[in-house]
């Protein structure tokens, strides 16, 4: 299975291209909050999505049916669609399917209805309020625009969201019920609920005063994730027939791991086991040596915990070897997008094959001991990349991770 198109939609840029420019210039899509009023809060920073004008992609009286994560993916399925070529018609209909998930879904439109019940009762609810929240909307509306009528699925895994959906969808083409995959995920929660509930957890960061430096990961001083949000989708064809049609072919999408902790509703285990196990499974299900990966997209929250234990799971992986692998966390740009994390970082992996680039992790400035891998720190670099992984953990001890390949 390869990856014919790709669309990208974050804090750094509402395009694919705009992200990728941004991505190798070190760019940072955080700031202060503007959603609300956030000065209450212990966290008042989050990378927010910018110019975002959803008439671009719906009919005016359209717009206020669905929450925003349904528009930002409509809006990255519609230019990776566009940017595949894929034309889907009554002839193919049957063979192209959608698999677009979230991680927590209409947060945002949930906060802002129930306000609407407090304050004038129950009569004043929008009949579109159910339809316009649930996480499968974005996949059924995608398949609504296309005519897509193949498998039409979604995901709900938390940070791996996306990352299980572009598995999932790969594996639908394998065993033969699609030949296309619109899969990704999207996520928009810069709401005040999530923001004060991970601030309860104490597990974003608190550097009000320099946002843009506030996702570091691995450095020492990092101090928890910056909230993000956004969309990552890609369309996914059996190979015989990108290269049939002379498609523009980013990547292969070679493997696909799954594995949980089964340890702790939010924190790995010390020994980063399932991380471990999920790279390892991933690598199995491509028949590829861990001597061959030339890069790893990590999930690199900017975390205290998880950051440490991912570098743990990835010397467990590599071995002596782990020192020459280039890792970068995307992250340390755009946030953390939560459920459309991985498919943002699946694209952006997919590009990098493409284009021979690794993004840097940006804000790494006081290396922690306890973090000693080459993190790519805060200058793009170039390479022959051949193979590379993408990891996405998430709460509820759920691990996805992806490997691509150039063809």
């Amino acid at each position: 299975m390869v990856v014919t198109g790709i669309g990208l939609l974050t804090p750094l840029g509402l395009t694919r291209e705009a992200n990728w420019e941004a991505l190798l210039a070190g760019g940072s899509g955080i700031g202060p909050i503007t959603r609300f009023d956030a000065s209450a809060y212990p966290c008042r920073i989050a990378g927010e999505v910018k110019g975002f004008d959803p008439a671009n992609f719906f009919e005016k009286k359209e717009i206020k049916k669905f929450d925003t994560f349904i528009h930002y993916a409509v809006a990255a399925g519609k230019e990776a669609i566009a940017d595949s070529g894929v034309v889907v018609t009554p002839e193919n209909a049957e063979r192209v399917g959608v698999c677009v998930g979230s991680g927590i879904g209409g947060l945002p439109l949930i906060e802002e209805t129930h306000k609407l019940l407090l304050e004038k009762g129950p009569r004043r609810i929008s009949p579109f309020f159910i339809p316009g929240l649930i996480a499968n909307m974005s996949s059924g509306l995608l398949s609504i625009m296309t005519g897509a009528k193949g498998p039409n699925t979604a995901t709900v895994t938390a940070c791996a969201t996306s990352a299980h959906a572009i598995g999932d969808a790969t594996n639908l083409i394998r065993y033969g019920e699609a030949d296309v995959m619109i899969a990704g995920g999207s996520e928009s929660v810069v709401t005040p609920l999530a923001i004060g509930g991970f601030s309860a957890m104490r597990a974003v960061s608190t550097r009000n005063d320099d946002p843009t430096a506030a996702s570091r990961p691995w450095d020492r001083d990092r101090d928890g994730f910056v909230l993000g949000e956004g969309a990552g989708i890609v369309v996914l064809e059996e190979m015989g027939l990108a290269m049939e049609r002379g498609a523009t072919i980013y990547a292969e999408v070679a493997g696909y791991g799954l594995s949980s902790d089964a340890h702790h509703i939010s924190a790995p285990s010390d020994d980063g086991d399932g991380p471990f196990r999920v790279m390892r499974n991933a690598l199995r299900d491509a028949g590829i040596d861990p001597a061959d990966v030339g890069y790893v997209n990590a999930h690199g929250t900017s975390t205290p915990h998880g950051d440490r234990i991912e570098t743990i799971a990835l010397k467990r992986l590599f071995g002596d070897g782990a020192s020459r692998v280039p890792i970068s966390s995307t992250k340390s740009m755009t946030g953390h997008l939560l459920g459309a994390a991985g498919g943002a970082e699946a694209g952006i992996l997919a590009l990098a094959i493409r284009r021979g680039a690794i993004p840097p992790t940006i804000n790494y400035r006081t290396p922690d001991p306890d973090c000693d891998l080459d993190y790519t720190p805060n200058v793009a670099r170039q390479v022959d990349l051949r193979i590379g992984l993408s990891n996405s953990f998430g709460f509820g001890g759920t691990n996805a991770c992806l490997v691509m390949r150039r063809v």
